[in-house]
């Protein structure tokens, strides 16, 4: 299983990607009714199948961290980055027409709290992060 750094489209798959040769080994592992219902409760949480949450958790780094996880946090991190680019955008225009003498509005308070929204989303990932390592 390869480690993907960065989110795509193939990294979305319920079951993990085909690999050269198949998989030649399998394992049977057998389950109380209540094992079974948190294991699919976390699989569809995670939107894997059975088999996938549990060779990712039984293969996961020190961290335990599985890379589906690692994936939906980099998804979280490159979905607020592209927020906090459209933000700025919005702060450059407000300063410009501020700077060209127009009177401050409504928009400056309503840029400056998705601002505020915004880095306080990248705080809570970022100890999210720190939690997990």
């Amino acid at each position: 299983m390869t480690d993907q750094s960065v989110p795509t489209r193939e990294s979305n798959r319920r079951r993990r990607a085909n690999v050269p040769g198949g998989r030649r080994h399998t394992h049977e592992v057998g389950v109380t009714p209540e094992e079974e219902a948190l294991l699919l409760q976390r699989a569809e949480a995670r939107k894997v199948t059975i088999p996938r949450l549990l060779v990712e958790a039984a293969l996961a780094d020190g961290t335990g961290e599985t890379a589906t996880e690692r994936h939906d946090m980099l998804v979280e991190l490159f979905r607020l980055r592209r927020y906090l680019a459209a933000v700025s955008n919005n702060v450059n225009q407000i300063a410009r027409a501020t700077n060209s003498g127009a009177p401050i509005g409504d928009e400056l308070t309503h840029t400056l709290r998705a601002v505020r929204d915004t880095c306080a989303s990248i705080d809570a990932a970022l100890d999210d992060v720190t939690v997990r390592t």
